[in-house]
């Protein structure tokens, strides 16, 4: 009988190629499909928000400006116009995206290159949308206009058959390939100024040049200097929106060269303007530079403005263009991804190599054919030697791959070691790419309502031992799309200066003269937004949960929206906390420390006679203000007068800078349920338990 002999020390078993591979790809597979689904929205998003298509070209959107002259322009939210149609107090920027274009019926990408037609008492914008089926840009809603057609290498134009939808091609003006072509009349003359990209080198800027005639529909000639940016006078910014004229003076709006679009606008006075000489030099334009990045409408550029004169209110309108990503973003996130990819793949082949699962042998064969008659194969010394030098590269491939090849033994406790090392380094590198390829543009935007915005104004209390905090909720806060103002009630001690608190809102801090929580909610006449969302200054969560729970209270405008419900039940009233509400299914408060209201009408309640034993209840036990607020709104209604919106996450902050009001979690529940008995003595009982999921929204579970 004989038997086998052992194997030796040194020899060890061979992982199969095949098996490791589907391993790797199997364990790579689904942790980006795990990050993707982290990466991707916890809750449904409303159908507003779902229409816009992603696109290279950007997300543009259209704003609206109101000011007493063209260089003096406000956001249209800084006027104070309110539209309750839309629960907008006040309306606020972007005015059309490309929501409101698909809403139509029509697909669009982005909504670019605003401009404005007054007619008959009535405000008309047409704007360019980028058909994503198509890939064409399309006008939306004299009348004549002159439309890009510069793929078609000429510049059309076209004639109002039934205003404003329905028009016919009047005349072809000039056989070139015009980009931001303007009519103008000015001192009894017509100027058509446009870029020309059939020159070499202007595919991306063009060369600006001017044309003159006696009516739009005469021939045009050309002026003496064309092109215009090559003469020394500061000429080469194409044509960012119409020319103006203003106190006499004609004044051309121009782009700065930013890529395919341009970044910023600028604005030029014409000095000159004949058809033998031309000078403009740049004067003074400032817009507020938007601070919030990627969360602002126009975050990153902007390249067209139009704006006319309203005789009726005796002001000027202005629309503007802007994106809050850069240019062919979309292809940068994805090429990024797909290159952490790659890489990850290599260090797969590399990992599998080491541990002796692949190995990767090049024959020599490819490169040096095995024939006698070798003047068969080269024809020339050129292509012998090219054979030869991949005949030694494959060679030392081989021997580095020989010299690598089983190198890590992951059989023992280093080698399992180095191996851990490498997954993690691969799953790291899977996140990376997953994030680029399907993390999108990084921005939380806001949810319109009707297609129109709106803004609130973020109220904290707090006091000096929380500066730390503060900080950070004021810098992280401001950003958020929705956020107009920030105003920190102080309460106690040295209030910060200015320049301790980074914002992209204004802060306004008001200092109290007294240490109570009542100060939550003074009366305060120069916030200047309807809404406003109390929060304290130790939790930190999403923009898009602040814009999840405005969306909300919009819809529900006489109700206190908030992120953390709580039951009050029992005889005597008992104050219980949210894992107790969920378990018996609903809630009949919301804490006001995360919420938003009408700041008119809650404070207004909050300080009526009527809530006076409350208020003095509030400072005996420096506690229960939130708990009197909902008191005070259920009193006032018979209906549910709460909401609860479910954050994504929510962090807080006190517990790392070691200053919570509340440390003692059954004491604190314990003050509370005095207050309650107290209060329904006084007010009355809650509403009815409002049941989780009962919104439709999705954002209520």
């Amino acid at each position: 009988m004989s038997s086998s002999s052992p194997r030796p020390a040194t020899q060890r078993r061979r992982l199969h190629p095949a098996a490791y591979l589907s391993a790797a790809a199997t364990l790579l597979a689904l942790v980006a499909a795990a990050f993707s689904r982290a990466l991707g929205p916890r809750f449904p998003s409303p159908p507003d928000a779902r229409r816009c298509r992603p696109d290279p070209d950007g997300s543009w959107s259209a704003r609206v400006f109101l000011g007493d002259s063209p260089f003096a322009l406000k956001p249209i939210e800084h006027w104070g116009i309110s539209a309750d149609a839309g629960a907008a107090w006040p309306v606020a920027n972007p005015a059309v995206t490309c929501a409101d274009v698909a809403q139509s019926g029509s697909p669009s990408s982005f909504v670019a290159s605003p401009f404005l037609f007054l007619q008959g008492g009535g405000i008309y914008m047409f704007f360019e949308t980028k058909n994503p089926v198509t890939s064409q840009g399309d006008i939306a809603a004299a009348v004549y206009m002159m439309p890009e057609s510069s793929k078609n290498g000429d510049l059309r134009l076209y004639r109002a058959l039934d205003f404003p939808l329905k028009w016919t091609l009047e005349k072809v003006l000039l056989e070139k390939p015009l980009v931001d072509s303007v009519i103008i009349n000015f001192r009894g003359s017509y100027w058509l100024i446009g870029s020309d990209l059939s020159s070499y080198g202007a595919k991306q800027n063009g060369e600006l040049s001017i044309w003159y005639s006696s009516s739009p529909l005469a021939p045009w000639n050309p002026h003496r200097h064309n092109t215009i940016g090559s003469m020394d006078n500061g000429s080469s910014f194409r044509n960012g929106g119409r020319p103006f004229v203003y106190d006499g003076d004609l004044y051309r709006i121009g782009k700065q060269s930013g890529g395919v679009s341009g970044h910023s606008i600028k604005v030029f006075r014409v000095e000159i303007l004949t058809a033998n000489e031309y000078k403009e030099i740049e004067v003074p334009f400032v817009f507020d530079k938007p601070r919030k990045g990627r969360n602002a409408w126009n975050g990153a550029r902007s390249h067209h403005l139009d704006v006319q004169w309203l005789p009726s209110s005796q002001l000027w309108i202005g629309v503007m263009d802007g994106d809050r990503v850069s240019s062919n973003d979309s292809v940068h996130r994805l090429t990024i991804g797909y290159m952490f990819y790659g890489v990850t793949l290599l260090l797969v082949l590399l990992l599998g190599g080491l541990i002796g699962a692949i190995r990767c042998t090049i024959p020599l064969r490819w490169c040096v054919p095995h024939t006698e008659k070798r003047d068969d194969f080269f024809h020339s010394k050129q292509q012998f030697f090219l054979k030869y030098k991949l005949s030694s590269l494959f060679s030392s491939l081989n021997k580095l791959g020989s010299l690598l090849g089983g190198r890590i033994n992951y059989r023992t406790w280093k080698g399992r070691v180095y191996v851990v090392l490498v997954i993690l380094v691969l799953i790291f590198l899977t996140c990376l790419g997953t994030h680029c390829i399907y993390g999108g543009n990084g921005a939380e935007e806001p949810y319109p309502i009707k297609g129109r915005y709106s803004q609130f104004t973020l109220l904290t209390m707090t006091y000096d031992a929380r500066l730390w905090n503060l900080k950070m909720f004021v810098e992280h806060y401001s950003k958020c799309a929705s956020v107009r103002e920030i105003v920190v009630i102080w309460n106690k001690g040295r209030p910060p200066v200015q320049n301790e608190l980074k914002s992209a809102v204004p802060v306004r801090v008001r200092v109290e003269d007294k240490n109570t929580l009542n100060n939550r909610f003074n009366m305060d006449e120069k916030i200047k937004t309807r809404a406003v969302m109390e929060l304290d200054d130790d939790i930190m969560m999403p923009c898009d949960d602040l814009e999840r729970g405005f969306k909300v209270w919009r819809e529900h405008p006489d109700r206190i929206v908030g992120y953390y419900p709580r039951l009050a039940e029992g005889t005597p009233l008992e104050y219980r906390n949210e894992r107790y509400a969920r378990q018996q299914g609903g809630y009949n408060m919301v804490l006001t420390g995360a919420a938003f209201m009408d700041h008119g009408l809650a404070f207004e309640r909050y300080w009526s006679k009527k809530a006076e034993v409350g208020r003095k209840m509030v400072d005996s036990f420096f506690n229960c203000e939130d708990v009197l607020l909902n008191f005070l709104f259920a009193n006032a209604s018979s209906m549910s007068t709460v909401e609860y919106v479910k954050p994504a996450w929510a962090i807080d902050m006190s517990k790392f800078s070691g200053v919570a009001i509340s440390r003692n979690t059954q004491a604190h529940y314990h003050v509370r349920s005095k207050c309650l008995a107290k209060f329904s003595e006084v007010y009355g009982n809650l509403t009815a338990k409002r049941l989780f999921s009962s919104r439709g929204d999705g954002w209520d579970v």
